[in-house]
């Protein structure tokens, strides 16, 4: 993929992540996230373009979903417990609401029906390989769309959210 298309989808991605109060993962993403983006422990160089991104991801609050970990730092507190409820509590929280993130804990929401919004991004790539977003959901969710974004690159975002 071009630099270029990097950098708007960085930039896309740093908008939809100030955009949120705290920001929801599953284990795994969190330590992947962690280890790329995480400031005090970076060895990497990476490009200045990404400095906007890995500074606003790095200051954010997180919240992770995990039966494995003994404890999490870098911002986040872990959620334990029944699932629907510990998020539900997160919802109902005043502000602009949780960003989430990952393949396993979005499937385990939108199960629960507690996704509000999906914001889909469509690469002008096919790849072939890879984990499958909502593999093995339950039960068909229809969706309206509620925005389009177009790219120079020709990726697209697509905001959707649940018929109701």
């Amino acid at each position: 993929m071009p630099v270029e298309a990097l950098q708007e989808l960085h930039r896309h991605a740093t908008e939809n992540l100030a955009a949120a109060d705290a920001l929801l993962f599953g284990r795994v993403t969190y330590e992947m996230m962690e280890a790329a983006w995480r400031l005090s422990t970076r060895t990497e160089t990476m490009p200045a373009w990404t400095e906007p991104f890995a500074r606003t991801i790095d200051a954010a609050k997180k919240y992770v979903v995990s039966s494995t970990l003994d404890r999490v730092d870098w911002n986040a507190e872990l959620v334990r417990g029944d699932l629907a409820e510990a998020v539900q509590q997160l919802k109902r929280e005043p502000g602009k609401g949780l960003f989430v993130g990952g393949v396993k804990l979005p499937l385990a929401l939108a199960e629960l029906g507690l996704i509000d919004e999906y914001e889909f991004v469509m690469l002008p790539a096919l790849a072939g390989h890879g984990p499958t977003l909502f593999a093995g959901l339950s039960k068909r969710i229809e969706l309206q769309l509620v925005s389009r974004l177009e790219f120079a690159s020709g990726a697209v975002a697509m905001r959707y959210v649940p018929r109701r």
